[in-house]
């Protein structure tokens, strides 16, 4: 929790007119396209990205930030949070690289900030995948952290095929010196250039968590010089001749949290915590979603100027909320920890009643153990990676929001008789016989041996038949099963089950019969 500075009474007033002001500016400037009122002549998607290096939430709602705190008020508000060690570091290098390619580590490559390992060729920025795509568009970037847009440290991330690159020194010569004029310079080509896709980089807000922590008032102060450079950028684009005939889509985001004294790189929620903020069409005022992750700034802006990738990307186009996944029904009726000590009190994030169709067998399950995690529960990132940091639960990025979890390493930390064995039931779904379906879910599952993950089908109420069993790791990975379905059969239901004693975990999310 950040800690309250003198004076924040007084700050917090002054925040509070400052933003107020700026939701004026941004309804009467970038508020002209939004989902209620887009003109029919505001065809042309365009999209800035802006990039703040080592920006904690919660910070920016306690500083003097009119222009983001207005932002966040006129548009979509997103936390989330990242991996952590071995998949990578909350570090910069892996930070911007899923930022910019829309893929997290295991596919880009980048671990640290030493980038070893980097594969930006089958996994490019999506500037670069824009001028792969419809090399017509104008690309631009802006930074002052060397390796983003220079070969300086190992970079580029984005790539030499962008149209325009503009690289400034923020680590020799200073970000609060450089991102005034990395702000001014990108300002200029957004109001009298023709950019299609832009992104620009601020790095002092890092700067200022290294040296003094993120509770510090150095911190807001650097929040809040950023801001008026937010501002700068923004009041460019509307002040465009053509901004009437344009469909802008600004998105702000981070690449990774600090903690309160300054530092990250580990695998504290702090030092995981990032955001999304997003403004345009079709993003309703002050809405806040749980499902948004890190990957999806990339595939928003390819999706906005029409050069969606698809699944090349884990990202996904922000939009409308997936309601598709019934784990994330069960949002409203998560709890708080009952027997945990490692996750904060305030936290919601568990259940152990399925959303409606679904159902649990425990009838094998042992009795007593950790309460959280008796059987199959339905939790979040936020409450489940901190139980126990640092056993690869951090790396199940590409869950969303609420997901399925079977974790009988926890459950087996307080007295208990028998062993785990749960099973997660699906609803009966109609089929046809003769045909073929595809079953689809998102799992991150550690192995070791003792413990068993099942996955079985019965058909029609039968006996249910092993489809597959998880025999090794499957880390944050999309599986996809082939269902041949038998003559006669009018419907199916799937079962998850998983047996261990001390062992270690399986996640199921998003299961979807095809």
């Amino acid at each position: 929790m950040s800690t309250v500075l003198p004076g924040r009474a007084l700050a917090t007033a002054t925040t509070a007119t400052a933003t107020a002001t700026a939701i004026v500016l941004l309804a009467t400037a970038l508020g002209a396209h939004t989902a209620a009122a887009a003109p029919a002549a505001a065809t042309t998607g365009k999209v800035l990205v802006i990039g703040l290096d080592g920006v904690v939430l919660d910070r920016v709602k306690a500083a003097n930030a009119p222009y983001l705190n207005g932002l966040m008020a006129q548009g979509l508000t997103a936390r989330s949070s990242l991996y952590a060690n071995p998949m990578a570091a909350t570090s910069s290098g892996p930070g911007w690289s899923t930022i910019a390619t829309g893929v997290w580590p295991d596919k880009h490559g980048v671990k640290d900030n030493s980038f070893t390992g980097k594969n930006y060729t089958a996994h490019p920025d999506f500037l670069t995948r824009i001028e792969n795509t419809k090399p017509s568009l104008n690309t631009y970037a802006a930074a002052d952290w060397e390796p983003i847009t220079s070969t300086d440290q190992n970079g580029p991330i984005f790539s030499a095929k962008v149209d325009k690159r503009l690289s400034l020194k923020g680590d020799r010569d200073g970000y609060t010196n450089e991102d005034p004029k990395i702000a001014a310079a990108a300002a200029a080509e957004l109001r009298d250039q023709s950019p299609d896709a832009a992104f620009v980089y601020l790095g002092q807000v890092d700067s200022a968590g290294h040296s003094y922590g993120a509770a510090s008032q150095q911190y807001l102060d650097a929040v809040a010089r950023v801001d008026v450079l937010v501002g700068r950028l923004l009041n460019a684009v509307a002040a465009r001749p053509t901004y009437d005939r344009e469909n802008w889509k600004i998105l702000v985001t981070t690449d990774h949290g600090h903690t309160s004294t300054g530092g990250h790189g580990s695998s504290s929620a702090a030092e995981r915590g990032t955001f999304v903020i997003a403004k345009g069409a079709g993003i309703p005022a002050g809405s806040v979603r749980d499902d948004v992750k890190l990957a999806d700034v990339a595939a928003t802006a390819l999706a906005h100027v029409g050069a969606a990738a698809g699944t090349a990307v884990d990202g996904i186009p922000l939009g409308a909320p997936d309601d598709s996944d019934p784990f994330d029904t069960l949002r409203p009726n998560l709890r708080a920890r009952v027997d945990e000590t490692g996750i904060p009190a305030g936290v919601k994030g568990f259940t152990h009643t399925p959303p409606a169709g679904w159902s649990v067998d425990n009838s094998r399950m042992g009795s007593g153990g950790v309460t959280e995690w008796a059987g199959w529960a339905f939790a979040t990132d936020e409450f489940w990676s901190q139980s126990q940091r640092d056993q690869w639960r951090e790396l199940n990025v590409r869950s969303r929001d609420v997901f399925a979890v079977a974790d009988s390493d926890e459950w087996d930390d307080k007295a208990h008789t028998g062993s785990f064995d749960s099973t997660l039931i699906t609803p009966a779904w109609p089929v046809a016989g003769g045909t073929t379906r595809t079953l689809g879910y998102q799992t991150h599952y550690r192995h070791e041996a003792g413990q068993t993950a099942q996955v079985l089908v019965s058909y029609n109420g039968g006996t249910p038949t092993a489809v597959k069993d998880h025999t090794a790791d499957a880390i944050a990975k999309a599986e996809s099963l082939t269902l041949q379905i038998p003559a006669g059969a009018t419907n199916v239901q799937i079962r998850f089950r998983y047996t261990g004693s001390n062992n270690w975990y399986w996640t199921v999310d998003n299961v979807k019969l095809g």
